[in-house]
């Protein structure tokens, strides 16, 4: 009989959130409350938490772990006093060496922990507005982090105090938030305590000056304020890049 190729677990995310277990568990079980942290808004967002965290999950109550039916990857939840451990674990081919190779999914899933952990510490779960934008730069362009002018504030360490003026026209006085080789989140008090997360996907023969996407989270703003910010934001990225395929939060 043919040994079973040998795995090991990998940490794709693990962060601390200041928020009790049981309230972590809960945010990542209820569809309601997972809306308000997971993506961003689409048409498709109701159907795609339906199908990943209702219809092909496997819970652990007890343990608090949360296994993906056709897929590799688990949440788990551990309690530390007052805040909470969560964790993104892949259980991966012993001899894989993935850890520094762009994945859009492992990408994804820090992205959405980290709008997560904004969501509980800051809003307790309370309703978001998004705007989601994503392509390859125009000829003679750049990545969306370098595009933006946050090359610099990309690199500082999670609690570093950012003050920038983006290429938008926003201007960002909040602390960084996250960052991987790939991505960077930022916090924009002007956005009702929101979130700016900026990611930079590897090089194509067909988009050779970089691609990527953004992910704006907001919190209370009036539907002017809001429908403003997003004019500004689809009109600055269209000059800038090349519309990509409607994508899913998956």
């Amino acid at each position: 009989m043919p040994e079973m190729p040998s795995t090991r677990d990998r940490i794709l995310v693990e962060v601390t959130i200041a928020a009790p277990a049981d309230a972590v568990w809960e945010a990542i079980r209820d569809p309601a409350k997972i809306h308000n942290w997971f993506g961003w808004d689409a048409d498709t967002l109701s159907d795609e938490i339906d199908f990943i965290f209702a219809r092909h999950v496997r819970p652990e109550e007890t343990a608090r772990i949360l296994h993906f039916k056709g897929m590799p990857d688990r949440f788990e939840v551990e309690a530390r006093g007052d805040t909470s451990l969560l964790r993104i674990v892949r259980a991966t081919a012993a001899e894989a060496g993935e850890e520094n190779v762009y994945d859009d999914i492992v990408e994804g899933w820090i992205s959405f922990v980290q709008q997560l952990r904004l969501a509980l510490e800051q809003h307790n779960l309370g309703t978001r507005r998004t705007i989601y934008l994503e392509g390859a730069a125009k000829p003679g362009g750049s990545a969306p982090i370098a595009a933006l002018g946050l090359t610099e504030h990309s690199r500082a360490p999670a609690g570093n105090t950012v003050r920038a003026k983006l290429a938008s026209g926003d201007k960002v006085d909040g602390i960084a938030w996250h960052r991987t080789p790939f991505q960077c989140g930022v916090t924009v008090p002007q956005w009702g305590d929101g979130l700016l997360i900026v990611t930079d996907k590897p090089t194509t023969e067909t988009s050779p000056d970089g691609r990527g996407m953004v992910i704006l989270t907001t919190y209370g703003l009036s539907d002017a304020a809001f429908g403003e910010l997003e004019a500004r934001w689809k009109l600055w990225w269209d000059a800038h890049f090349m519309k990509a395929a409607e994508p899913s939060c998956s």
